[in-house]
């Protein structure tokens, strides 16, 4: 098996170029011109199968039977890249949008989730392994997803995410970890470096004893960052450890442990953005702007195989601390917690195939919330104390009958009543006040779809998906003039209709899906103060509507010489995001700010089976997004060259350099949305691209 993913390996540079689906032929020559027989093969570890892990393509397969739009990456598709934030991550994925702000901070939207949140996320559940590690109100940050500690990650779009309860526009990202059965090596140590003070090494080790098997990932990273006041240390550590009692019964323990240090740069008004770069907003100097956590996670699946079907029982628990010295010192401490049954079986009805999923989520947490006046980055005066509690109890079902060979009947229902208490303990000289408030959403959101399937590998479907978006604490806590408040607010909830296709033939590949959300009370925000966490709004009536497509083809085979096995491929994706506000009687039909109309990407790549590859991508965004949901102010497009280059020994030593924005353009990255450009107070809300840079990095499995 080491052997196999070494070969696997070799093509990592440039696997990324496709989509969605890729597929390799292994022929021998000599065997396929003299028609010998080839040698049995005995595959010795068939009988170590665990309950609780499965293999890459078994994950792939499972995945391509949601009926709806998935995205999948394999881990080894950017292994010889130097993959930091969850953008390297989800690039290539079709529906993603993925920009980076500083350090591992991005923006990660998908439908038009959070697209005016300029900070962590709101929208999406991110999972590890299945599990939840969203807070229990719904928020949650991607600094605990280390991409160096996963084997792959399945992403489902909207209403797609009824598989693991979830409802929202944005649907669920699933970041899934190896365990000993399935790691590329029983050993892998890796060390990079590159522009901007960047150093990160990496370790894992993994075994199988007898019925015990452990895997664990330990990474440090350090950069001192692009733009000045920028610096951050990421310390990650996740872990897995299985047990399996009987061939039917096996539980797996979950353990994970994130220490972070990230200064803030803050943002910058468009001429510096574009200008002057790597400068600090003044605000992030004066008030030491930084966002430290410390987040301890511990989860656990046991499943139990039955006679039809199987029970896994998914509990976890998450303790987060936050020092965030920003307008205010941010000060919270709190616990998650949850237990989640889920059953999968197929069945038999009249002589159909049936799949049948059902599951229930009930977790739950507080928060202590406290801030005080920044004094150069640490406390002053105490200006909140507040506790935050979420409550959520949830149930789904999905089915997916086959009345005909290739043609599925998908129905499924998520109900859920979610609840959200908020205590202003006052005694505070600022603010003496005692206040105690909650607000409780209800919801039922119904999906329903075929799927159709005229060949193993090629499929085309179409659904229609009820999602419903509850507001998190950050929504519903906002400060105006130096005091925070509990806002209610409505739940954000959209009527989505989808059609796509999927599949691959010969050497082309194909993931092509448009959608349309006719969205009500969208939660929309607009930034009061370039400092100040942008304040949060229902919106009347929305339209979020777009194509994702990616596709994928060898262009040329056997390049060098017939049997050479080397081979030229070509990738391109393209986002089309036309999000608008329907006859508002503010913005009219204007453009939601934050996200651009048009994103595009294209890969050239050439690999050898002796290991060596090498590949040359180009980002392109024709028109940059509106600043303002006045569509005042708008930043401009930008193009993007980068190059990756590697080796792959058969000795497991992998060696590889990434360079990015060859040309050294200066472009935004990222924007706080505003309201109107021309009465805001400031438009300094823009975060600037990265530089010209380059990364270069040495693997060793073994």
């Amino acid at each position: 098996m080491f052997q196999l993913s070494r070969r696997r390996g070799a093509l990592s540079g440039v696997a990324a170029l496709f989509a969605s689906h890729a597929f390799a032929q292994t022929v021998d020559p000599a065997n396929a011109e003299t028609g010998s027989t080839l040698p049995a093969v005995i595959v010795r570890g068939a009988v170590e199968r665990s309950l609780t892990s499965s293999s890459t393509s078994e994950q792939k397969r499972a995945l391509d039977g949601t009926v709806g739009s998935v995205g999948f990456v394999d881990s080894e598709s950017y292994a010889n890249t130097y993959a930091f934030t969850l953008r390297d991550v989800l690039k290539d994925v079709p529906g993603v949008f993925v920009q980076s702000r500083y350090g591992q901070e991005l923006r990660l939207s998908i439908r038009g989730s959070g697209i005016a949140r300029s900070y962590h996320t709101r929208g999406l559940e991110i999972l590890q392994d299945g599990i939840p590690t969203n807070l229990a109100d719904g928020s949650g940050d991607y600094y605990q997803i280390d991409p160096l500690a996963l084997q792959s990650t399945e992403v489902y779009k909207g209403g797609n995410g009824l598989a693991y309860g979830s409802s929202t526009l944005g649907g669920a990202i699933d970041f899934l970890t190896p365990t000993a059965y399935t790691a590329v090596a029983p050993n892998i140590v890796r060390l990079e470096g590159g522009s901007y003070g960047t150093v990160r090494g990496s370790a894992q080790l993994s075994r199988v004893v007898g019925p015990l098997d452990f895997i664990g990932t330990f990474t440090v990273d350090h950069a001192d960052g692009f733009r000045q006041h920028e610096r951050g240390q990421y310390e990650q550590f996740n872990a897995n450890v299985g047990y399996r009692f009987s061939p039917r019964v096996e539980t797996r323990f979950y353990l994970g442990a994130y220490i972070v240090d990230q200064q803030l740069p803050g943002t910058l008004s468009l001429s510096d953005a574009l200008n002057n770069p790597t400068k600090a907003a003044p605000s992030a100097l004066a008030g030491d702007q930084a966002r430290d956590t410390r987040t301890e996670r511990i989860a656990n699946r046991t499943t139990v195989k039955l006679d039809t079907g199987q029970i896994d029982i998914d509990t976890w628990a998450i303790h987060k601390s936050l020092y965030h010295p920003i307008f205010q010192v941010i000060d919270q401490d709190g616990w998650t917690y949850g237990i989640a049954p889920h059953y999968t079986a197929t069945l038999e009805l009249g002589g159909m195939r049936n799949d049948v999923i059902a599951g229930a989520r009930f977790f739950g947490g507080n928060t202590q919330a406290r801030q005080y006046v920044n004094v150069s980055g640490s406390r002053g005066a105490q200006t909140l104390d507040a506790t935050q509690s979420a409550y959520n109890y949830e149930a789904y079902v999905e089915d997916r009958l086959f009345f005909l060979p290739t043609v599925a009947l998908m129905a499924g229902v998520k109900a859920l009543r979610d609840v959200r208490q908020y205590v202003d303990h006052g005694g505070l000289a600022a603010d003496p006040t005692y206040r105690s408030t909650s607000e409780t959403y209800n919801g039922l959101n119904p999906k329903i779809g075929l799927l159709w399937q005229p060949e193993r590998d090629i499929q085309a479907f179409i659904d229609i998906t009820r999602s419903q978006d509850v507001p998190d604490f950050t929504d519903l806590t906002q400060t105006f003039n130096n005091t925070t408040r509990f806002t209610p607010l409505s739940s954000q909830h959209a009527w989505t209709l989808e059609l796509g296709t999927r599949g691959t033939r010969d050497r082309v590949s194909w993931d092509v899906t448009a959608y349309r959300s006719m969205v009500r009370d969208q939660l929309l925000q607009y930034t009061t103060s370039p400092d100040i966490p942008a304040s949060t709004f229902n919106a009347d009536r929305t339209v979020i509507q777009g194509l994702e497509a990616g596709a994928s083809v060898d262009l040329f085979r056997n390049i060098a010489r017939p049997g050479a096995g080397d081979r030229i491929m070509l990738s391109g994706l393209w986002n089309l995001s036309d999000f608008r506000f329907k006859d508002d009687p503010q913005y009219g039909s204007n453009r939601i700010a934050g996200v651009p109309v048009n994103v595009l990407r294209a890969t050239l790549g050439y690999a050898r089976p002796d290991g060596f590859h090498i590949s040359t991508s180009v980002d392109w965004v024709p028109a940059g997004a509106w600043a303002d949901d006045a569509n005042t102010l708008r930043v401009p497009g930008y193009t993007l060259l980068g190059v990756q280059a590697g080796m792959d020994f058969r000795n497991g030593v992998s060696v590889f350099v990434d360079a990015r924005n060859l040309t050294n353009k200066r472009y935004v990255s990222d924007i706080s949305t505003i309201a109107d450009a021309r009465t805001a107070s400031s438009t300094a809300i823009f975060y600037p691209g990265s530089g010209r840079s380059v990364f270069a990095g040495m693997r060793y499995a073994f």
